[in-house]
């Protein structure tokens, strides 16, 4: 299965395209797509749409993975500047017919470590592990876009665990 893992940013939009099936992943391409600061916002979302749109039609994955915007009290101006990156992303997966799965943070996070609350460089350090890179992915972006791929490719079609319930 191919998941393109993308991680929405008005300035940055991290993107990792990543095939995998069982234990063994593939990393295929990972990026960003940037927008400029003194453009205007119609402009900046429709850079946004236009790159991952080209990204997405020559990918051509069979699923979209993404994490859900999470807004903090102290700073919902982010989740605001998120939310216009984010519908970007969403219009041209749609657009594809691309499927498109949302995950918390802490899903992602419990699904590369076993962890929800492990550090950014416990799961940065997971990812270069499951795709044999030399190195952790950087910047930043691209390895939050990566996790929400191997997210994907980790948890699709497996049903959501039922607390308190053991197998």
């Amino acid at each position: 299965m191919r998941v393109v893992g993308v991680d929405p940013g008005l300035k940055i939009t991290g993107y990792g395209i990543v095939e995998g099936s069982g234990r063994v992943f593939l990393l295929v391409e990972a990026g960003i797509v940037s927008t400029r600061e003194r453009d205007a916002m119609p402009d900046r979302v429709r850079c946004i749409y236009d790159d991952v749109l080209a990204l997405f039609e020559e990918a051509k994955p069979e699923a979209a993975a993404i994490e859900k915007l999470y807004a903090h009290y102290k700073h919902p101006r982010t989740a605001i500047l998120m939310g216009h990156a984010r519908g970007a992303i969403l219009l041209a997966a749609a657009k594809c017919g691309i499927p498109v799965a949302s995950y918390s943070a802490t899903m992602i996070k419990r699904s590369l470590t076993g962890n929800g609350h492990a550090t950014k460089r416990q799961v940065q350090r997971m990812i270069e592990v499951m795709l044999g890179l030399g190195q952790v992915p950087e910047p930043p972006d691209v390895a939050d876009a990566l996790a929400a791929a191997l997210c994907h490719l980790n948890t699709a079609g497996k049903p959501p665990a039922i607390a308190g319930r053991r197998k």
